[in-house]
């Protein structure tokens, strides 16, 4: 029998109140958090009491449905490559979240799985059940609540209880030391590594049938391609909402904000600013998610290019389209960007770049 769950994170602020959950049925399932946390350590940890959960029944194979492609290559791609470099990068950088990867590295030995990409938010009944319970632990954590932990998997010695708030047990997570060492980090891909920067060449990668058997190899890093949204700018922008007359004016100057590198190296910032289903179509055709586009930006900032605005349209009550057109050490490109009116905040939703010739 092959065993199909959905395991999702969830952090409020990113870091802030984090969640996570796996979801097989509504008969069978856990979650738990931490009062400080994030996406990808939530995503982690879902992944990580999913095998901790089924390991009295190791013949089982698993199917997860995840919605982190950064999850889905640290474990398929990218840890052997961490373990032979004594858990560094490439450029020598320490692994974030590397206890938590450490404890999965353990869990999966001679367990039969396959990773299957699923698009969050998307409607997927498993992955929407899961993120509902991820984030329903977070909010608990936030509002200093309780929530309920689950039934857990069929055969195991934890009946299911309310997440506690103050303590971390097996139940809740890795350790509150464990969570306090690592850096501020957002977005379900923000700890990017050298390493994952093989999702942003000119080739799509597939996730639906991802297997691994605890003997994984990895898999060298492909020729990055430099995500097309902020590349190369000089000018400076004020930093901040809004300081324009009028809607318009605000998108104009959060789009210019986008573009500085120490805005695109604040995660935090970033994420205020990015809607959560941001995608982009690159120069190549390649569609980019929020998570692939803050993987890389982390790590590649790049420059400020100029900008010379072309129109700020309003499509609706609550989107404006953004063209203009940017010069920067590799020529001048034309771009698109479509902001929306999100919960009283203007967030990027869609970007499109084409290079002029």
């Amino acid at each position: 029998m092959t065993i199909i769950a959905a395991a999702d994170g969830s952090a409020l602020g990113n870091p802030g109140p984090a969640g996570w959950a796996w979801y097989v049925n509504d008969s069978c399932w856990r979650a738990g958090g931490w009062p400080h946390g994030t996406n990808n350590q939530g995503e982690l940890m879902a992944v990580l009491d999913l095998f901790r959960s089924t390991a009295h029944v190791p013949h089982e194979e698993l199917k997860i449905l995840c919605d982190s492609q950064y999850v889905i290559n640290c474990i398929t791609k990218w840890m052997p490559g961490w373990k032979r470099k004594g858990w560094r990068k490439a450029d020598g950088k320490p692994v974030l979240n590397v206890d938590l990867l450490k404890d999965i590295d353990q869990a999966i030995v001679g367990r039969k799985y396959t990773f299957e990409w699923v698009r969050g938010h998307a409607g997927h009944d498993l992955n929407e059940a899961a993120d509902d319970r991820a984030r329903a632990v977070a909010s608990a954590y936030q509002q200093g609540t309780a929530a309920p932990s689950g039934p857990g998997y069929p055969g195991t010695d934890e009946p299911g209880q309310s997440v506690p708030l103050n303590r971390s047990t097996r139940q809740t997570g890795p350790s509150d030391r464990a969570v306090a060492v690592e850096p501020p980090s957002l977005f379900d891909g923000a700890d990017a590594q050298d390493e994952d920067l093989t999702l942003f060449g000119d080739q799509d990668l597939s996730y639906e049938s991802v297997r691994g058997t605890g003997q994984d190899t990895f898999a060298e890093p492909e020729t990055f391609t430099e995500p097309t949204l902020f590349a190369e700018f000089e000018e400076v922008a004020p930093l901040g909402q809004s300081g324009g007359s009028s809607d318009e004016d605000t998108v104009v100057l959060l789009e210019r904000e986008l573009l500085r590198p120490d805005v695109r190296g604040d995660l935090g910032r970033t994420g205020m600013l990015l809607h959560p289903d941001f995608t982009e179509i690159g120069s190549s055709g390649r569609i980019w998610s929020r998570d692939e586009l803050m993987m890389a930006l982390e790590d590649n900032p790049g420059e400020t290019p100029e900008v010379e605005v072309i129109s700020a349209d309003r499509i609706s009550s609550n989107t404006i389209l953004l063209s203009y057109r940017s010069y920067g050490r590799t020529g001048s490109a034309l771009r698109s960007s479509i902001w929306v009116l999100d919960d009283g905040r203007w967030r990027l939703r869609f970007h499109q770049s084409t290079p002029e010739k």
